[in-house]
């Protein structure tokens, strides 16, 4: 399937059972384990440096449908917004949840926790998908960075089921909307390594969370306003050098978490997130609370997902390649 045009291969059948009690123990095995599988689906010449996956998996929460581990090109991520809306009209799709209209919930175990999708049911077909997000919140405001290229920079860390660090493009003279995506990637990456480096993280619940996931470039267009139609643009570099092709459905959750914290958006003021490929994601604050010692909201992020085929991957034993292999 794809969301907002990042792609993301269900993985159905065929990877071995884990045995792990809970989904982090999970992660840990598929990593310790079967690393090469998730080779052989997201790299060449199967898959490419941008694709992303999706494993399901036994759930070990008493209110989920079903668990999931996401895959990409350089392991295992904790949260991805585009796979749960993704994964929301699959699992009504399939039957894995039994579709009621006009809305069905499916509960997604994700690593970083319990994510509920609400997915849209029109004559028994499944649409949009939204979901309630796990706790957000911001970590950091305006800290600052030393990077090699533009010297001090100043970020803000926000998670929202993984942690990002943000900052507007124009202050390092970029633009989201023209400037070439190789510029922003080059960036992207950079300030990541940099920020990754120089500011510890700490996650008030798992430690296996606390690690920073990669940096967004925004348009600086924080502030909510009444009546606003235009979309705030940004985009999301992670594992390196991967570039988001949706808004980022946990980036936006952070996102949305700073703007709260600077008091940018209050709940109930819906705002529209824009990609690369020039769609949107809806995102709203939908409940505030707390967790450890940060305060955090709950955030519910929509967007449409597309069926854009299906596959058997095979790997024959004297294939040298069989491993995989990416290109830059």
């Amino acid at each position: 399937m794809h969301t907002a045009g990042e792609p993301v291969r269900i993985i159905a059948d065929g990877w071995p059972r884990l045995h792990g009690t809970t989904l982090l123990e999970k992660r840990r095995e598929a990593k310790a384990n079967h690393d090469h599988l998730r080779r052989l689906l997201m790299a060449e010449p199967r898959g490419h440096a941008d694709m992303y996956g999706a494993l399901l998996v036994e759930p070990d929460h008493p209110e989920a449908h079903l668990a999931v581990l996401f895959l990409h090109n350089e392991g295992y991520s904790t949260m991805c917004g585009h796979a749960v809306i993704a994964l929301g009209r699959y699992a009504v799709d399939q039957g894995l949840v039994p579709a009621v209209e006009p809305e069905t919930v499916v509960n997604i175990q994700c690593p970083c926790g319990l994510v509920r999708a609400i997915v849209e049911v029109t004559g028994g077909k499944a649409g949009a998908v939204r979901f309630d997000s796990v706790p957000a919140f911001a970590f950091a405001l305006d800290k600052m960075v030393e990077t090699r290229d533009w010297g001090p920079v100043t970020v803000d860390i926000g998670y929202g089921g993984a942690f990002y660090a943000f900052l507007p493009a124009d202050s390092i003279g970029l633009d989201v909307e023209t400037s070439p995506i190789r510029d922003l990637t080059d960036a992207g990456e950079k300030i990541a390594l940099a920020a990754a480096e120089q500011i510890k993280l700490e996650h008030p619940e798992e430690p296996d969370l606390a690690f920073l996931y990669g940096a967004i470039l925004t348009d600086g267009r924080d502030d909510w306003q009444a009546g606003e139609a235009g979309a705030t643009r940004n985009v999301c570099i992670f594992a390196g050098r991967q570039v988001d092709r949706s808004p980022t459905g946990s980036g936006v959750t952070a996102r949305i978490a700073l703007q709260h914290a600077r008091g940018l958006i209050a709940p109930g003021q819906c705002r529209l997130f824009r990609s690369v490929t020039g769609q949107d994601f809806t995102g709203e604050v939908v409940e505030t609370t707390r967790i450890g010692r940060h305060r955090a909201v709950v955030a519910r992020i929509g967007g449409h997902a597309y069926y854009s085929g299906t596959a058997r991957f095979t790997a024959e034993p004297d294939d040298p390649l069989r491993g995989g292999f990416l290109l830059r």
